[in-house]
C-alpha cells in the first residue's frame, strides 16, 4: 500500500506539476515541498479562477490538507507572507494546515542584491536567474553562514548573525560591485516583523512528516523546477541551486528513501526551457512561436517567454535513470492538437559521433544536432478528454511511444488547464 508519493519535473521545469499535485492531493493527507525558492511558480485553475503558488504547496487549495515547507526550501519571508495574504483574500484558510521547517534557510535582502550584481557583471554569459536571491542563499547555506527560520525565534542570535554576515557582504557590494550596502538595523527590524507574523507556522517538520508516514497517512512530496535543472544532474552551470531530483526529497524533508513508495515524473508532451543554457531540440522557426502561444508558455513567476522544442528522449532517459520513476505523467497533450507532423528526438550527433545518452559536456549539448523521427499528428482535439480510449488513435500511439521508449508506464495524462481535464490510468495512494 503506497502512502508516500513523489512528484518531480522530468525536464527543465514548467511541466505543469502544480495541476498534477492539486489533482492527486484529493487522496493525500499531507503535501510537502522539499526544495527551491520562490523562483518556482505552480499554476492551478479551479472553476475558472487561477491560483499561482510560489512557496506554499499546491495542496493548500484543499482546505483539509496539511502543507509543509521543508528544510530544503529557501524562504523569502516577504514573498511567503505576500502569498499567504493573497490566498486569504481568495478565501483560503491558513492556520495549522501550513507548517514551515525550522531548518529552512532564509533569503536575505543582500542575497538579492548580490545575485543581481553578479548577473549584470556576466554580460552575455548570464545564467538567466530570476534575481530573487535563491542561489546566494544556497551558497551561504553550504558555506555555513546561512540564517535559518529557527533563528527568527531567537532575536539576539539572529542579530549577531546579520552583523557577522554584513561585514563581508557590505565590503563586497561596495568594493567589487559599487552597489548599495545594508545596515544591521534595517534588516533586523524588518525580519523581526516577519518573525511575529510567521511564529505560529514554524515547526519541526521532519518529525511531523515521519510521524504522519508512520501513522499510515498519505504524503505527497512536491518538487520545484525539474531534473535537468538539478545542481548535480542538470545542464550545469545553467541549473538551479538545489537538488531537484529524487535524492532531494530525503535531504530536503528529512525522510529515509526506504519510506518512499512511488516516484512520478512529470513530462510535458513537448519540451520547454526558460533562460539560458543548452536546448538541443529547440524549435527556432514560426512553429516554436505557435507552440508557445498555444501553450501559454510564459513563466508563472517572471512572465518570461519559454523556449519551445520537440520531445527529447535522450534527456528523458537520463531523468528516468536518475530518479527511478515508477510512473510518468504527460501534460499539455492538447497543445499538439492539429499539428501535421510531430518530431521526437532519439539521439544527438556531434562531430560525427551519435550520442544516445545525455552528455555531461556543455560543449556537446550546445552544438549537437538532434536526430529525429517524425510521426503523423492526430489533427483532432484532445482537450478535456478524460478517457484514454477516447483519445485519437495517433495520440494514443504517441503516449505508447513514450512508454516503450522509456520503459515506464504513463499513469496520468493532462488534456487541459482545468482541474477535471485529466485522464487517470492508474490511481496512486492505493
Amino acid at each position: 500500500m503506497a502512502n508516500a508519493v513523489v512528484i518531480l519535473g522530468a525536464q527543465w521545469g514548467d511541466e505543469g506539476k502544480g495541476k498534477i499535485v492539486d489533482a492527486l492531493t484529493e487522496k493525500a493527507d499531507v503535501v510537502a515541498r522539499f526544495q527551491g525558492g520562490h523562483n518556482a511558480g505552480h499554476t492551478v485553475v479551479i472553476d475558472d479562477e487561477t491560483f499561482i503558488l510560489h512557496l506554499i504547496p499546491s495542496g493548500i487549495l484543499h482546505g483539509n490538507k496539511i502543507c509543509i515547507i521543508g528544510n530544503g526550501v529557501v524562504i523569502d519571508p516577504a514573498a511567503l507572507l505576500s502569498e499567504m495574504e493573497e490566498l486569504k483574500e481568495k478565501g483560503i484558510e491558513l492556520n495549522h494546515n501550513l507548517r514551515i521547517s525550522k531548518n529552512a534557510h532564509l533569503i536575505m535582502p543582500y542575497h538579492m542584491a548580490i545575485e543581481r550584481e553578479k548577473e549584470k557583471s556576466k554580460g552575455n554569459k548570464k545564467i538567466g536567474t530570476t534575481g530573487r536571491g535563491i542561489g546566494p542563499a544556497y551558497v551561504d547555506k553550504m558555506a555555513r553562514t546561512g540564517i535559518r527560520v529557527v533563528d527568527l525565534l531567537y532575536p539576539e542570535i539572529f542579530r549577531e548573525k546579520i552583523e557577522a554576515n554584513l561585514k563581508d557582504i557590505n565590503f563586497l557590494l561596495e568594493n567589487l560591485y559599487h552597489g548599495e550596502t545594508f545596515t544591521v538595523d534595517e534588516i533586523y527590524n524588518k525580519y523581526m516583523e516577519y518573525a511575529e507574523l510567521l511564529y505560529d507556522f514554524i515547526d519541526d517538520t521532519d518529525i511531523l512528516v515521519n510521524r504522519y508516514l508512520d501513522e499510515g497517512k498519505n504524503v505527497l512530496f512536491e518538487g520545484a523546477q525539474g531534473t535537468l535543472l538539478d545542481i548535480d544532474h542538470g545542464t550545469y552551470p545553467y541549473v538551479t541551486s538545489s537538488s531537484a531530483s529524487a535524492g532531494g526529497v530525503c535531504t530536503g524533508i528529512g525522510v529515509s528513501p526506504l519510506k518512499i513508495d512511488t516516484i512520478l515524473g512529470v513530462v510535458k508532451a513537448y519540451t520547454t526551457r526558460v533562460g539560458g543554457g543548452p536546448f538541443p531540440t529547440e524549435i527556432h522557426d514560426a512553429l516554436g512561436e505557435e507552440i508557445r502561444k498555444r501553450g501559454g508558455e510564459y513563466g508563472a513567476t517572471t512572465g518570461r517567454p519559454r523556449r519551445c522544442g520537440w520531445l527529447d528522449m535522450v534527456a528523458l532517459k537520463h531523468s528516468v535513470r536518475i530518479n527511478g520513476f515508477t510512473g510518468l505523467i504527460i501534460t499539455k497533450l492538447d497543445i499538439l492538437d492539429g499539428l501535421d507532423k510531430i518530431k521526437v528526438c532519439f539521439g544527438y550527433e556531434y562531430n560525427g559521433k551519435v550520442y544516445d545518452e545525455f552528455p555531461k559536456e556543455l560543449s556537446i549539448l550546445e552544438n549537437c544536432t538532434p536526430i529525429y523521427k517524425e510521426y503523423d499528428g492526430w489533427k483532432e482535439s484532445t482537450s478535456g478528454i478524460r478517457d484514454f480510449s477516447k483519445l485519437p488513435p495517433k495520440a494514443q500511439q504517441y503516449i505508447q511511444l513514450i512508454e516503450e521508449s522509456l520503459g515506464v508506464s504513463v499513469d496520468i495524462i493532462s488534456t487541459g488547464q482545468k482541474r477535471n481535464q485529466i485522464i487517470i490510468r492508474r490511481n496512486h495512494f492505493l
